[in-house]
């Protein structure tokens, strides 16, 4: 008995200690796939992060020996064009947001049923979305130009006089809201028409029997059903708002008279225009800090929402 079982007790140890590189061997191989991800993660991304952040403590100036301080956020806030960015930037997202998700619901409420039509509009409204935001800016330079720009020839055609729609301050923000619900909408309308489909049918058909209408089911079902979408729109929506600033550039520069300072382009100007990396970084350290207050908060309240089962 000892003769046979000695060799079997012998054996086990060996084959354990064999498998265990065998274990390893996956582990290795997942870390050498996710190293050159983490490398450029590193590189690119928190350590620019780290930069601005000691950046916007570091003071440097003409004459003036490098220390550390909080003297970047003391001009930045002093600065009455930091005042005049934040401004236009939340008229812009207020301008910006709630056309184009109140659109995109509308647009994929309409669309929602399968049709040549329907899908021939849909196309037509998603369109926008697969232009770029630089060659879209480049393209309403030429409809708003004024006198001969496409909106000036049209309105023309109704007796209305011509207008410099980014020449004219007042009208000039109007213009970069315009241009963002256009490029913009088709691109939300595909995440409701997404909802939409997880909005169960019976839900639908019960009222319909019991008399509702249209609008009264939109409102008390639909709607409802797309309180989670909704919100993930509008948090979507609201960082575009603050994040885009692509036809700023092309379009008006800012200008005229600081109508179209956003927050993002007046970083480009302390940065890039001024040479004011100490302003810069603590503009965007500002910027960062309410963009990530923002998320938080929406995650919060999208936690909160309500959620059906079917």
């Amino acid at each position: 008995m000892s003769s046979t079982t000695l060799p079997g007790a012998l054996a086990r140890p060996t084959s354990a200690v064999r498998r265990r590189p065998a274990r390893a061997r996956p582990a290795v191989t997942a870390y050498a796939l996710l190293l050159p991800s983490a490398v450029f993660l590193l590189g690119f991304t928190y350590w620019p992060v780290v930069q601005v952040l000691v950046g916007s403590f570091s003071v440097r100036g003409f004459r003036i020996a490098p220390h550390w301080g909080l003297d970047n956020y003391a001009r930045l806030f002093a600065d009455p064009h930091f005042g005049n960015a934040v401004l236009n930037n939340l008229l812009y997202a207020v301008g910006t947001v709630i056309p184009s998700v109140v659109l995109a619901l509308g647009f994929a409420v309409g669309l929602r049923e399968s049709g040549r039509v329907r899908m021939a509009m849909r196309t037509l409204v998603a369109l926008p979305m697969l232009i770029p935001l630089v060659a879209a800016a480049a393209l309403f330079v030429f409809v708003f130009l004024p006198g001969g720009g496409l909106l000036d020839w049209y309105l023309a055609k109704l007796g209305v006089a011509s207008h410099n729609w980014l020449g004219n301050p007042s009208l000039a923000l109007g213009s970069i809201i315009a241009i963002t619900v256009w490029k913009n909408t088709g691109y939300y309308m595909l995440f409701f028409l997404a909802g939409l489909a997880g909005v169960p049918q019976e839900f639908l058909d019960a009222a319909k029997i019991d008399g509702a209408g249209p609008i009264r089911r939109f409102w008390h079902i639909t709607l409802p059903l797309l309180g989670p979408t909704l919100g993930f729109v509008a948090v979507i929506a609201t960082l575009n708002a603050i994040t885009q600033v692509d036809h700023v550039i092309v379009m008006t520069q800012g200008g005229p008279s600081d109508a179209t300072n956003l927050l993002l382009y007046y970083i480009y100007q302390q940065a890039h225009q001024n040479y004011d990396l100490g302003l810069a970084s603590a503009a965007t350290v500002v910027s960062v800090a309410a963009l990530l207050a923002l998320s938080l908060a929406s995650l919060k309240t999208l936690e909160r929402g309500m959620h059906y089962e079917s």
